[in-house]
């Protein structure tokens, strides 16, 4: 996280003297069009109608479908587990379910490695987003190694980016095959592509190609329900097998605002409840089991955002 300092103080001839400098502003973009999206639908999504993620080159760049909780993990990279502010019980954020297409150009001289700065902006100045940060002591879940040791196998090497496929607009995500059998879901910006199938019992099993212990740890907190820290000491890129019930998976995704009728979690109150008992007798635990992990209570400094002002709507065109 950048931290931008307002006051530099400077101390000359053994008297202390104070100079008031105001920080250097953040780069913004030239130009920015943010429209709101019509609610994510699974079936469009998988279809190619409707698309979903970030896609960048060298002047502009273009984003579809992204919730507040995305722009904000862009900008910031803040977890949405570590994002809280007035009215959000438990951190969970009500504005994950709105969505929006945003259509920017860069300004002279920026670069991709710029965006995030200017995602900060466009927040400030649209959003009228204002935030601090504030350490809690807390019991948390510690994603460890087991007993036995970690029954994970490292990812390949990463393939290349593919040129042809670099578009001025957001990758849609590619789905092929079919759930009974298998499926495989690729794009929107993610490392790696996610195997998803369902076995005859109803469990849903999924199998990300390339997922660091951050990044596990960070998407267990959907099926948890409460902030999950890496403690494993494993560095690297993994692929990680997770088999869920259909309740607990239901459950996240209409968390993330996707608009599933009759799914657990209706009108946006995060996670099911079962998903967080310690005692691991959900789905969420036992496939953290299988991979030679274990997640268990400690207690542990958490760094949050804290959102001191968010508007809902951005300001227009």
């Amino acid at each position: 996280m950048r931290r931008v300092a307002s006051w530099f103080v400077v101390l000359t001839v053994g008297i202390a003297t104070a100079s008031a400098q105001e920080a250097a502003p953040k780069k913004s973009f030239e130009v920015a069009s943010i429209k709101a999206s019509a609610p994510l639908d699974p079936q469009k999504v998988m279809s190619g109608q409707q698309r979903v993620g970030m896609k960048m080159d060298a002047g502009r760049v273009d984003i579809e479908n992204w919730s507040i909780l995305e722009l904000l993990n862009a900008a910031y990279k803040v977890s949405p587990t570590r994002l809280t502010g007035p009215g959000w019980p438990g951190g969970f954020n009500p504005l994950g379910a709105s969505r929006f297409d945003i259509h920017a150009t860069f300004p002279p001289g920026a670069t991709k490695d710029d965006v995030p700065e200017m995602l900060q902006s466009l927040l400030a100045e649209r959003w009228k987003l204002a935030l601090h940060h504030e350490q809690k002591e807390q019991q948390v879940l510690a994603l460890i190694v087991g007993k036995d040791g970690p029954k994970l196998q490292p990812s390949p090497a990463e393939a290349p980016a593919d040129a042809a496929n670099n578009t001025n607009r957001p990758d849609p995500i590619q789905v092929s095959g079919d759930p009974r059998k298998g499926m495989t879901i690729r794009g929107a910006g993610q490392a790696g592509a996610m195997k998803l199938s369902v076995t005859p019992d109803g469990m849903i099993h999924m199998t990300a190609e390339r997922l660091t212990m951050t990044q596990l740890a960070d998407s267990l907190v959907q099926f948890v329900g409460r902030p999950v820290v890496d403690q494993t000491g494993l560095t690297g890129n993994y692929q990680v097998a997770f088999e869920l019930s259909q309740a607990d998976v239901l459950a996240a995704a209409r968390a993330a605002g996707m608009q599933i009728p009759g799914a657990p979690g209706a009108g946006g109150a995060g996670p099911a409840t079962a998903a967080a008992d310690p005692s691991g007798g959900t789905s969420a635990y036992q496939s953290v089991e299988k991979m030679g992990l274990k997640l268990e209570q400690r207690k542990a400094s958490v760094d949050y955002t804290v959102i001191d002002r968010l508007e809902k709507a951005p300001t227009e065109d």
